[in-house]
């Protein structure tokens, strides 16, 4: 027999046993990672539809127990929901929008090293990061700009973040070659079109990661819509909307003794139905931007 025999291509090498083993270790670990993730809102889920008596003696984990709606149907007959979604929508695109232009414009012009002062600014910037005035210097500042009650309030503060900012700069100082906007510029193309038809292009996974950040912090922010909008009941968005009526069940429910019997729903079925009815619409906009949302994560992850 020759004594190079030949090797069947799926033979069970060492190497390929201790590959065989990571993989599973990892993928092992990556499973129970995304259960912690996925685990949490499928007992969420669980709760919001299922019976009262259940909830309250803690026999819900991730199967629902005599299914129950009536925590819905509370929700969508409050005809002010509607209202309130409209205002989320609207100061979210808004808030979105601002916030992913300020961090482009301010991203690309300090990532150019012939800007004059850019470290300092850049520190500026990234000083706000770790020191912060408060909520009353805050309100206060809404106060004497004549923003409390109105859009603006919900709109224009923290539109621009710090850490995003940092994000898009060194993506754009690692992604975008000096080669081509040097060559752009001999060209006789000013920095407005550059960012526009080569930077933006060129980045649109870290622009979508960077869109993505905006929009779910202002769709899951309330408490500066709590701090600043008092007398305006119409311009509460649906995440302070859906706070005031977990807070007046919780305060019927209590008022009755506790009992379930009658209208009154469970503040813990309440609240789990609304934090359902919160999370569905950035549910149902993450998978068209997921594959974005992917490459941008990944950028820089990996060196050449």
């Amino acid at each position: 027999m020759n004594q190079y025999q030949y090797k069947k291509p799926w033979a069970w090498t060492r190497t390929r046993k201790k590959d065989f083993v990571v993989d599973v270790f990892f993928h092992i670990l990556l499973i129970a990672i995304s259960m912690t993730c996925l685990l949490p809102f499928i007992h969420i889920f669980a709760k919001s539809v299922s019976r009262e008596a259940y909830v309250i003696a803690n026999k819900i984990f991730l199967v629902p127990k005599g299914i129950n709606f009536d925590a819905y149907r509370k929700v969508l007959q409050d005809t002010s929901i509607v209202r309130s979604l409209y205002v989320s929508v609207i100061v979210t695109i808004s808030f979105t929008a601002i916030g992913t232009f300020l961090t482009i414009s301010a991203a690309y012009a300090l990532s150019r090293v012939q800007l004059k002062g850019r470290k300092i600014m850049t520190f500026l910037i990234m000083f706000t990061m770790y020191f912060t005035a408060g909520t009353i210097p805050d309100y206060l500042l809404m106060n004497d700009l004549h923003m409390l009650d109105t859009w603006w309030c919900m709109i224009l503060p923290l539109s621009f973040a710090a850490y995003n900012f940092l994000i898009m700069k060194n993506n754009f100082k690692a992604s975008i070659p000096d080669s081509l906007i040097e060559s752009a510029l001999i060209d006789g193309a000013s920095h407005f079109k550059i960012l526009s038809y080569i930077v933006v292009p060129l980045s649109k996974p870290i622009i979508a990661t960077i869109s993505l950040f905006y929009a779910v912090g202002r769709w899951n922010a309330y408490s500066d819509a709590l701090f600043y909008i008092k007398q305006r009941v119409d311009l509460r968005p649906l995440q302070l909307k859906l706070y005031y009526l977990v807070v007046a069940a919780s305060e019927s429910f209590k008022a009755e003794g506790g009992l379930t019997a009658g209208q009154i729903t469970n503040p813990e079925v309440l609240k789990a139905s609304c934090i359902i009815f919160a999370t569905l619409p950035i549910i149902c906009i993450y998978p068209f931007i997921q594959k974005y949302f992917v490459q941008g994560t990944m950028i820089g992850a990996v060196k050449g």
